[in-house]
């Protein structure tokens, strides 16, 4: 049913929308906001993996995976990475090359070097224990504010205020209506006000769902926030040459820039250049003329 309302919901957001469009968020209009976010997903609610688990590694692994990945494609991901890399210490003493290959497939595969590198500062520094912390989690490597946040909702369950895509996306659509240029700093009080606080896991697995469904039956909300840009186009870009050329060696082990050019039919400059970013970030190691993933 993700993707579409029955027919009473329908009528209980048309009225809601009405009514929060004359009154504004008030404490009425609050609560029949949460009584429709909370009865589509209690009844429609997609089962996901990571919500059957409060085990912060495995929350953990969920938002990494889905900082810019689908859903359906960071589900299937997330049962083989975690069969590979069970815990914090097996990822974190792993090789490089094999965390790499378990992520093929995913794209931006900085999060998996970070997703490593903060699984040893996990082991090394916190004694195997992901700490229950916003700002501390926030400086770990490829975490943000909201990664932060979103990691202590689910897996502890703690009563954060936070903005991404489909919470920004729910609140401009019902408490923003007639507007544009919608910033974050306004709608944060709303969060806040909102915010279930007897279950915050709960509410916000139920805001994410009811935002994949806003996405797919209206014109993307998102649009009229301050913040909104257009992804670039991942076909014939750096990005996709980059995920090319890091899968060729993982695949060959070693390969050399003109194996590369041929093998991919890239331009020569193009995968010279490439090659020595990929060298600069970690990603592989460079030994006369031979790139092998570090």
């Amino acid at each position: 049913m993700i993707g579409s309302l029955d027919p009473d919901q329908n009528d209980r957001e048309r009225r809601l929308l009405d009514e929060i469009r004359e009154q504004g968020a008030t404490p009425e209009t609050t609560r029949l906001f949460q009584d429709l976010i909370l009865s589509y997903y209690r009844t429609y609610g997609r089962d996901l993996p990571w919500r059957h688990t409060t085990d912060a590694y495995r929350i953990l692994v969920s938002e990494i995976m889905l900082q810019q990945t689908q859903v359906e494609r960071a589900a299937a991901k997330y049962r083989e990475f975690l069969e590979q890399f069970p815990d914090f210490e097996s990822l974190a003493r792993a090789p490089r090359s094999e965390v790499l290959l378990a992520w093929q497939g995913m794209g931006y595969n900085r999060r998996a070097i970070a997703l490593q590198e903060t699984a040893r500062r996990v082991v090394d520094e916190f004694g195997g224990d992901l700490p229950a912390d916003v700002e501390t989690l926030a400086t770990f490597p490829g975490i943000g504010k909201a990664t932060a946040s979103a990691i202590c909702a689910y897996a502890f369950n703690m009563p954060v205020v936070y903005i991404e895509t489909n919470i920004r996306r729910i609140f401009i659509h019902f408490f923003f209506q007639d507007r544009e240029d919608v910033r974050d700093d306004e709608i944060l009080p709303l969060v806040e006000q909102a915010l279930e606080r007897g279950n915050p896991r709960e509410w916000y697995s139920a805001l994410m769902d009811y935002g994949t469904v806003l996405k797919k039956r209206t014109a993307n909300p998102n649009r009229r926030s301050a913040s909104y840009s257009r992804q670039s186009r991942f076909e014939g870009s750096d990005r996709q040459v980059r995920g090319r050329i890091l899968a060729l060696v993982l695949e060959e082990g070693t390969v050399t820039e003109e194996e590369v050019i041929l093998r991919l039919c890239e331009e020569p400059g193009r995968v010279k250049r490439i090659l020595g970013d990929l060298a600069r970030e970690g990603f592989v190691a460079e030994s006369e003329g031979a790139y092998t993933c570090r």
